[in-house]
């Protein structure tokens, strides 16, 4: 059940969060009768590259260890933060020392007791370089105390200023002030860890029969492309709350199988649909069907490290001969936002920047774009070929077919397009093996910076090697702003003239949800969606 929560100023030195709730949890209206068999089949996507915390990538993985684990806050069905593991939070030294006061009912799937012990070294294990975190950059990112040194190996994965002052209480200090710091800890990389089974199964953790998890459900079974189970752990605090006994997560990377499953009956909420399909679901199933603005944004990415991408007038130029109003429109026509920016409008702490190219038309754009061209040293008879990298999804390839076109046709541009399962693109992405990539980027928290960080030199998600360090010098400022949103406005506006990305759209949240599935609010921009907040009604 979702309960109100309250705001304490306790003394003029420190703030004390306190609420008066536990958590989310599934809320059953009075009168409504329940199936007896309480399963639930998620579609995922595509297959996970980890299920270990500290090596979840995107939200592939992200969806399934947010019921397997849980960290200090969570968030509630309109991205709201909520208690977690942590009940209340002191906030002192200027939003530098953050005081967590952690439940003493919490407990791993084996029955040990949540510590705060188990928090520290839990993040000095993420930020170990040792452990290669894909997503280790993001404790640099929140500013902890000797995180930036640690990666850098300057310093010792132990300086890292996370503390447990006693079994139940946790301090971390901050580098610099940041108010958003407690939205960063819904994040898969702040959960926990159990350390006595990391280092006795070591890489082999994460496998059933070996994971011990402290979220609402334990893992059970793992094929690898074929389906994710986790039942419930008897031993979560909140367990009496939970409705559903079992999650299924299926990876279906096709978006026209997951449908042909849904329709089948396999499925109870899919991950996507198929953007053919939009109209017809939506004129024959419009109570199936959920459509939600989302904190995320559709791009093509850059090389900058590689001739001719390092030359901004080529990248200006594939980017002004996109015409983005017919992918929107026409291509997808699901109510996504035009995209000339990287951070959607509606994000928090946001103040978008004048964009002189949006207030452009399509033929003013397509006028620069032949000019900048040409002036890179291309035209139709000499003209730039190179490849375009795309995870494997029919909406991908849609969408690079048709950006390919309208490259040949404008200026003459050969593409080659290359799809690659999951895993692999990654793989590729990651190491810079590519000239142009698609890419998309979901807030991990409600705050402009979740998007702007990505740009940094030094994020581990700047796929594209971009480096400016007025850029950079910029998002270190804003992070030690009372308001930063001055500085995040000139950050965006230094990206609309270096195009180191091509943004394409902003997305919007479309799913197919069954009706007998309950407690699907469709409220939450970030779209964290939690297996304990559903249940399965009589059908």
């Amino acid at each position: 059940m979702i309960r109100k929560f309250f705001l304490i100023l306790t003394t003029f030195i420190f703030f004390n969060f306190s609420f008066n709730s536990l958590s989310q949890a599934a809320d059953v209206p009075q009168g409504i009768k329940l199936a007896k068999q309480q399963i639930l089949y998620r579609g995922n996507g595509s297959e996970p590259t980890s299920l270990d915390p500290h090596h979840v990538q995107s939200n592939v993985g992200g969806s399934i260890t947010g019921d397997l684990f849980e960290g200090l806050v969570s968030q509630n069905e309109h991205g709201d933060i909520i208690p977690a593991v942590a009940t209340r939070w002191n906030i002192a030294d200027s939003n530098k020392t953050f005081t967590f006061h952690l439940r003493k009912n919490a407990k791993w799937s084996n029955g040990d007791s949540v510590t705060a012990h188990d928090f520290v070294y839990s993040l000095k294990r993420a930020v170990n370089p040792v452990t290669a975190s894909e997503y280790a950059w993001y404790l640099e990112m929140a500013d902890i105390i000797n995180a930036k040194e640690i990666l850098a190996g300057r310093k010792k994965p132990y300086t890292l200023a996370v503390t447990a002052l006693d079994d139940y209480t946790l301090q971390i200090k901050l580098a610099n002030p940041k108010p958003y710091f407690i939205k960063m800890l819904s994040h898969y990389t702040m959960f926990p860890v159990h350390q006595k089974t990391v280092e006795k199964f070591q890489d082999k953790w994460t496998q059933p029969g070996n994971m011990v998890s402290n979220g609402a459900y334990q893992l059970t079974k793992w094929v690898v492309n074929e389906r994710v189970e986790a039942v419930r752990n008897p031993y979560y605090w909140d367990n009496q709350s939970t409705v559903i006994n079992k999650v299924v997560f299926l990876p279906i990377e096709s978006n026209n199988a997951e449908l042909n499953r849904y329709k089948a009956g396999e499925l109870d909420l899919t991950s996507t649909i198929p953007p053919d399909f939009f109209q017809r679901l939506k004129k024959d199933s419009p109570n199936e069907l959920k459509v939600k603005p989302h904190l995320a944004t559709y791009y093509y990415v850059f090389n900058t490290k590689r001739k001719p991408f390092n030359d901004v007038k080529i990248r200006k130029a594939l980017s002004m001969a996109i015409d983005r109003n017919i992918i929107v429109n026409k291509v997808l026509g699901e109510g996504q936002q035009v995209a000339f920016g990287f951070t959607p409008p509606t994000i928090n702490g946001f103040i978008k920047p004048d964009n002189p190219y949006e207030k452009l038309s399509q033929q003013e754009r397509l006028k620069i774009a032949k000019k900048l061209y040409q002036e890179a040293g291309f035209s139709k008879d000499k003209p730039l070929s190179f490849e375009l990298i795309y995870n494997t999804s029919e909406g991908h390839k849609k969408i690079a077919l048709a950006i390919a076109s309208m490259w040949k046709k404008h200026l003459g541009v050969k593409v080659r397009i290359n799809n690659q399962e999951w895993k692999s693109f990654l793989s590729t992405t990651r190491q810079g093996n590519f000239d142009v990539a698609r890419a998309a980027w979901i807030a991990d928290y409600n705050e402009a910076s979740s998007m702007l960080d990505v740009m940094i030199s030094n994020h581990g998600n700047n796929d594209g090697k971009y480096n400016n360090p007025e850029y950079d010098e910029l998002m270190l400022n804003a992070k030690k702003a009372k308001d930063p949103s001055p500085f995040y406005q000139q950050a965006e506006a230094i990206l609309a003239k270096d195009m180191p990305i091509a943004p394409i759209y902003h997305y919007v949240r479309v799913r197919l949800v069954k009706p007998h599935v309950g407690g699907y609010m469709n409220k939450n921009p970030t779209d964290q969606l939690y297996s304990k907040n559903f249940y399965i009604l009589k059908h």
